[in-house]
């Protein structure tokens, strides 16, 4: 509000006539807020709804209760009813409620554009990164892996694994995609990273993520599983040979299985006919020798 730049100047000798002509305001409504001004509860209200809105928008499927935890965690503390009536008052619904008259309500709109075509190759490492998110349920409740693959090899690069399906879940994956190829010294800008329409992808924080490592995004259709079609090739082997074997008491069990299959049996095990009976892990030692030699 400019209401407040008006008292000061007042305060300063300036008389109100002259900074409300200056501002082009009129003084009957600046007089109103003069004599009830913004309370501190009115104040508190604002910083709370923007807390609340800055944690709906980086993570649209969250509902309230996880809104105000997020809110909490930024500096602003409320009750979760409080939570509730705010978030209600601003209709930030979740992705995943049922929201009346939203029958056909469809996916966001995409912050990429589909870079991919479902052409899942690539001549090198680090040319052509996709991502997902899958869920397994266990006796505690939901586990979600997000998993980034790098189509040269089929090699799963970077993977993050929690029990809420946060945008935040998308960029540890990215993140240790990024250090894990650091660390054998490779480069990764200009990498593509293909995803779907996935609110965690479409995310502030993970835009922001791709732009920080200097990668580039991309995203395929709404309801179009062939664009991603890799990717959802690796989880349906995920889910068939780990997942699906027995049934989990605790997430720690699965999250342990899911690691365990990846890195000993699906990188360095599972031979790909692809990769010309290669396990991933050999078929990137083999391929990207001669090339690291010539350099």
């Amino acid at each position: 509000m400019i209401y407040p730049l008006v008292r000061e100047l007042a305060e300063d000798g300036i008389p109100v006539a002259v900074t409300c002509r200056v501002l082009k305001i009129a003084r009957q409504p600046y007089y109103r807020w003069l004599a009830a001004p913004v309370t501190t509860a009115d104040l508190d209200e604002v910083y709370r709804a923007n807390a609340l809105f800055d944690a709906h928008r980086d993570d649209p499927e969250f509902g309230y209760r996880f809104l105000v935890d997020e809110a909490a965690d930024a500096g602003q503390k409320m009750a979760t009813r409080t939570g509730w009536r705010i978030c209600s008052d601003n209709k930030w619904w979740s992705s995943f409620g049922k929201k009346r008259g939203a029958k056909n309500a469809r996916s966001g709109p995409p912050v990429h554009d589909d870079l991919v075509a479902r052409d899942f190759t690539a001549a090198a490492p680090n040319m052509l990164w996709l991502t997902d998110i899958t869920e397994h349920h266990t006796g505690e409740g939901k586990l979600y892996l997000c998993a980034i693959e790098d189509v040269f090899s089929n090699r799963i690069v970077g993977y993050s694994i929690d029990s809420r399906m946060k945008a935040r879940l998308a960029v540890e994956a990215l993140d240790s995609a990024v250090a894990r190829r650091a660390a054998a010294g490779d480069r990764v800008a200009g990498c593509v990273v293909h995803s779907d329409r996935g609110s965690q992808f479409r995310s502030r924080k993970f835009v922001r993520a791709l732009g920080r490592h200097a990668m580039v995004g991309s995203m395929g259709r709404v309801g179009a599983c062939g664009d991603n079609a890799a990717m959802e090739s690796f989880f349906a082997l995920l889910q068939k040979n780990a997942l699906d074997r027995r049934p989990w008491a605790t997430r720690d069990d699965l999250r342990i299985a899911i690691v365990t299959w990846i890195e000993r049996t699906y990188h360095r095990r599972r031979r790909q006919s692809r990769l010309g009976k290669l396990t991933p892990v050999e078929y990137e030692t083999i391929m990207t020798t001669p090339a690291t030699q010539a350099a």
